[in-house]
């Protein structure tokens, strides 16, 4: 390779998306959602310097691929493309043909990662054919032979992540061979579930364009938030909070909030006060601030920015998060119920 020539980075993404009977509820706004996540990835892709390129698949019982590669400056909107339809769910073909497709690529020049995204309100029923099998093996098993041989070959720089409805899929997903930290559970059953199941992926995926950016071209964990960024980001683009207007309280046992604040003399429980440390997934409203803690100093850093520096540019609705390891900062989000469970072994943010 010659000496002078830039080796730029590309993302290939592809969105895997159900089109099953069972997403007719949600097809409107689905079409909308997905379009405000490939105007992300734009955005994201255009501040980096990116060269990010889409393909975009729906499935029932047939899988289609909807869009090929494309420049996400290019994209059209899903209006026209998605459409629900009456089949049941070939949930492994739809995430082998995707994969399949990807490897055509060439990756001589440039710096290239790939990333498949697969989002389904059930589980497999349908593969190899036009009629449901619901889970006879006969038909199921040479399947479920190819997708776990699929995934646990894949390269370094792919990842392979899904989002499904309950926590029996995901012990399903797992089982498939999806990492456990690149699976996420929606709500499947409501308008608000599709709009937080695509924020979701879109902290995601502004996650994943970051860490390319610190050399990480693929993780098992893309579902977490706050192992992209560095004490620098913070600092630069957040603002600090003077040491004397909080408090950081240590956790030693499971205990509900109010109670936990109580039994410290030194500060007093106000609704809206409190912080706790993010650790697990939990649901993060669109009107919760979000505060960056430096681990060495304790110095705690917020503003109006916090929120699109951890979870990724105009994410305004509910996102499902957990915590990355960031050996540097610690995230904390604000809560306004005095029943909130804080879990042992973390910390309290208490603003006074």
């Amino acid at each position: 390779m010659s000496a002078n020539r830039i080796q730029h980075k590309v993302n290939h993404v592809a969105l895997v998306v159900d089109c099953s009977g069972s997403m007719r509820q949600h097809q409107n706004q689905l079409i909308r959602v997905v379009d405000e996540f490939v105007a992300g990835l734009k955005a994201e892709s255009d501040s980096l310097g990116h060269e990010t390129r889409i393909s975009l698949y729906a499935f029932d019982h047939k899988v289609e691929n909807l869009v090929w590669d494309m420049d996400v400056k290019h994209l059209p909107s899903m209006r026209g493309l998605y459409k629900v339809k009456n089949g049941a769910t070939a949930l492994i073909e739809a995430s082998l043909k995707s994969l399949d497709d990807l490897g055509h690529i060439w990756e001589e020049y440039g710096e290239h990662s790939f990333l498949q995204i697969v989002v389904t309100d059930g589980e497999e029923n349908a593969s190899g054919g036009d009629r449901r099998h619901d889970g006879d093996m006969a038909v199921l098993g040479p399947w479920l032979d190819r997708i776990t041989a699929r995934m646990g070959s894949l390269p370094d720089h792919w990842t392979s992540a899904i989002l499904v409805p309950n926590s029996l899929a995901k012990r399903t997903a797992q089982n498939y061979g999806f990492p456990a930290g690149n699976i996420a559970i929606w709500d499947a059953d409501s308008q608000e579930g599709v709009k937080e199941a695509i924020g979701t992926v879109r902290a995601a995926a502004t996650s994943f364009l970051r860490g390319r950016e610190k050399g990480v071209r693929g993780t098992k964990n893309l579902f977490a938030v706050g192992q992209d960024i560095s004490v620098d980001d913070v600092r630069a683009n957040l603002e600090p909070i003077a040491a004397d207007k909080y408090r950081l309280l240590e956790v030693d046992t499971d205990t509900a909030v109010r109670l936990f604040v109580d039994s410290h003399p030194d500060v007093t429980y106000e609704r809206g006060s409190c912080y706790y440390q993010l650790g697990t997934r939990v649901q993060v409203q669109p009107d919760k601030e979000v505060i960056v803690v430096e681990k060495n100093t304790d110095r705690a850093y917020t503003g109006d920015a916090a929120r699109s520096l951890l979870f990724g540019t105009g994410i305004r609705g509910t996102v499902s998060v957990k915590a990355g390891h960031n050996p540097d900062l610690e995230v904390y989000v604000q809560s306004r119920s005095v029943n909130r469970k804080l879990k042992a072994k973390t910390r309290l943010l208490v603003m006074v």
